[in-house]
């Protein structure tokens, strides 16, 4: 009798020692960003959701095509660091079903000059430099047809080229430049469209040297948080994705990033 006591004793301590280890055990959610602006947001979520109990694993890439492949794989949860048409492009040339669950930041590209303080001030005849790069050129011409600048074709979207301009009133003339070199060509030039990410490297100011924004409804501008279609209703993951919306996010890109990187939410 002693004996079937002491085992079920021993049974009932070691049921509590193992739920007791399981209950001290959470996930960690793992979200991929790249380098920079992206990964210091996901980190600033990090920090809310400790609080809620949730941990996270912030991972870091230096390209762009890591984050979406971690992701279809199965070694990432979510991922923040891309715009819609960068997400459908991946879907498309990987056979992927990734989809974005919410909005995050604005990377808005801008017309920026350090000789006029608005578009119509713009010479005719001005010089403006647009990226050399296929995507970022299209960008850059929507955004100048956006200013009121040129019209392009119909229809041509960002795939938009110089080819595809069809009206020029004041004549401008486009160099194309690497994308890089963008900010420093507005000593030659009159305006150059340049993205954020070179903006804030170059410490350009859009609130004192950019003369045209992106609209922030624009599908370039408009960073996204990303999961795989199989999890996008996942409770946690629209918990992390109420903080990538929080006023506590909001404070944190007016305090880091001072305008640069603004909430698209």
């Amino acid at each position: 009798m002693k004996i079937k006591q002491l085992s079920a004793s021993l049974a009932i301590l070691l049921a509590a020692v193992f739920l007791s280890g399981c209950s001290d055990q959470t996930e960690t959610i793992k979200i991929g960003a790249t380098v920079g602006p992206h990964a210091q947001v996901v980190e600033s979520v990090a920090e809310q959701a400790k609080e809620e109990g949730i941990d996270i694993e912030v991972v870091e890439f230096s390209d762009y095509i890591s984050p979406n492949a971690g992701l279809a794989d199965g070694s990432l949860d979510l991922n923040s660091y891309q715009h819609q048409p960068f997400l459908d492009n991946f879907n498309q040339n990987h056979d992927s079903e990734l989809v974005a669950i919410g909005r995050s930041i604005l990377m808005r590209m801008g017309i920026y000059s350090d000789k006029v303080d608005k578009v119509e001030a713009l010479a005719n005849g001005a010089q403006i430099a647009i990226p050399n790069d296929p995507t970022n050129a299209g960008r850059a011409l929507l955004l100048l047809e956006d200013a009121g600048l040129i019209t392009l074709a119909d229809n041509v979207g960002f795939k938009a080229t110089l080819q595809d301009v069809q009206s020029n009133p004041k004549q401008l003339e486009f160099v194309e430049v690497e994308a890089a070199q963008l900010p420093r060509s507005l000593q030659d030039v009159d305006a150059a469209a340049i993205t954020m990410n070179y903006v804030m490297s170059s410490g350009l100011d859009p609130s004192e040297q950019g003369i045209f924004l992106e609209s922030k409804d624009a599908p370039l501008a408009v960073m996204v948080v990303a999961a795989r279609k199989d999890d996008q209703d996942n409770p946690t993951y629209q918990r992390l994705l109420a903080l990538f919306q929080s006023n506590k996010t909001r404070q944190f890109l007016q305090d880091t990033f001072n305008g640069t990187i603004e909430p698209a939410f």
